[in-house]
């Protein structure tokens, strides 16, 4: 591995100078992080970055700020070309499919901050790759968090084609009334709702928000779902 990291550094090529001011990141910095912003001390591995690179791809992209502390401190970087050799460790061989990510610098003296602009997956969902699974991450609130069976099955339909067609059942009925009354429901509710597993209402719920009629949030690390405000 030290091999590979000195003949990156001996050989990597010019990089990008930020058009932001210091000012212009402070206040980047000041609105926090968020589903689309994550600071990250350093580059502490590749498997480590590659959770909220895959967590951004995922979701709807955004950037992460290498060298600003979790409370929104510069501390700045010394080496960013070996932070860049992780990064793209990460974004070529941790994540699957590979993630195309852009960086650029902002000096700080003698230190850098790392502007790494990760942009929205065109096939979704990427994983981050291990030993001995694979894990889909999305961004929540202001972190990244594993995604659920049924968010996986919902971002490998944004890749598809296909319309999502449902019918309009009685179980669909139920559901609907079940919304307009309360507001939100989850897949154990509604299995008890319409008598069926919780494998089966799951199956309807998430097929209902492919089709665009449904929106699934989480809140307390409980899946919702509602009604989307163009089917309300």
């Amino acid at each position: 591995m030290k091999n590979e990291i000195d003949f990156y550094l001996q050989n990597a090529g010019e990089v990008k100078i930020s058009k932001l001011t210091k000012a212009d990141l402070k206040i980047l910095i000041s609105t926090g992080e968020s589903l689309y912003l994550e600071f990250k001390h350093k580059v502490a591995s590749p498997e480590k970055i590659a959770r909220e690179m895959c967590a951004l791809a995922n979701s709807k992209g955004g950037k992460i700020l290498i060298g600003v502390s979790d409370n929104g401190v510069m501390l700045g970087v010394e080496s960013f070309l070996e932070e860049e050799f992780w990064l793209n460790m990460a974004a070529k061989e941790v994540c699957v499919p590979e993630i195309d990510f852009t960086m650029e610098l902002l000096h700080l003296g003698p230190k850098d901050i790392m502007i790494v602009d990760v942009p929205e997956a065109e096939n979704k969902p990427v994983y981050v790759k291990t030993k001995n699974k694979r894990t889909v991450f999305i961004r929540h609130i202001d972190e990244s968090v594993t995604a659920s069976e049924n968010r996986i099955e919902i971002l490998k339909n944004e890749n598809s084609d296909e319309e999502v067609t449902f019918e309009y059942g009685e179980r669909e009925q139920l559901l609907f009334r079940f919304l307009n009354e309360y507001g939100e429901i989850t897949v154990e509710r509604f299995s008890t709702l319409i008598n069926v597993t919780t494998y089966r209402a799951s199956k309807i719920l998430v097929n209902l928000t492919c089709a665009g009629i449904l929106n699934l949030f989480e809140r307390d690390n409980v899946e919702y779902y509602t009604f989307t405000a163009k089917s309300a």
